[in-house]
């Protein structure tokens, strides 16, 4: 019997090849919105920095350009975390729509997978069926070519 050829093995590494893809692009968001994360920590760290400074000035005493230079230091920096925040925002949403063609591309690979297994299967029925039927034409050939011997 011929060997096993499953004929949509082509579009099967086609869809594979794009799975693969679309998982490498969706693990390059995720590092994007890592990092992201990591950078609104930072700036939350700096923020701190400047509002620990600014209540030490304000223990020591200090002039009121300090405290408008430390207001001013503070109030940029809430507004750079406001605005990486948003920059996250629009990252996890990217990652989320990147995510969902994954998960599509998945089922759609795993169809053609499946198919084939069911295909492979029924290939090693129909060999294992060959098989058996020349098993059994091989006995009773062999029974007949006893039987005529033994008469002649």
């Amino acid at each position: 019997m011929k060997r096993f050829a499953y004929r949509l093995e082509t579009v099967l590494d086609y869809k594979t090849q794009v799975l693969d893809n679309l998982k490498t692009e969706h693990a390059a968001i995720v590092q994007n919105v890592n990092k992201k994360q990591e950078e609104i920590r930072g700036l939350h760290q700096e923020l701190s920095g400047y509002e620990d400074g600014f209540d030490q000035m304000k223990m020591a005493g200090a002039t009121i350009q300090n405290y408008l230079l430390f207001d001013m230091c503070i109030e940029h920096m809430e507004k750079r975390i406001d605005e990486e925040k948003q920059h996250l925002y629009v990252l996890k949403q990217q990652e989320d729509a990147k995510k969902q063609e994954v998960i599509e591309a998945k089922v759609d690979t795993s169809r053609y997978e499946k198919l084939k297994d069911r295909k492979l299967k029924e290939y090693q029925r129909a060999v294992a069926k060959a098989d058996e039927t020349f098993v059994e034409e091989f006995v009773m050939g062999s029974n007949l070519r006893m039987r005529t011997q033994h008469r002649g």
